[in-house]
């Protein structure tokens, strides 16, 4: 059993896939090299404590927020009348 061989119209598809991919990997080949690469090679994935806290702190703040903009709320809605 033989395959026939591929279009022209699949030929073109593949070498613009094939030119996606290098100007792709070409942006992503810099990375750790330029401006931000020492944070980058720093950069490490958090233990689970530290991402407790964290997300801690940011429901926390988020919680504050959402309180005081409630109570700006409730004066504006009460101080007019």
């Amino acid at each position: 059993m033989t395959t026939a061989p591929p279009s022209v119209a699949q030929k073109n598809l593949v070498d613009k896939a094939w030119q996606a991919q290098e100007r792709l990997e070409a942006r992503f080949a810099g990375l750790g090299r330029g401006k931000y690469g020492r944070v980058i090679r720093m950069a490490r994935k958090p233990t689970p404590e530290e991402f407790r806290k964290t997300s801690l702190v940011a429901a926390i703040g988020i919680l504050v927020l959402g309180v005081l903009g409630f109570t700006i709320y409730l004066l504006m809605s009460f101080i007019p009348q």
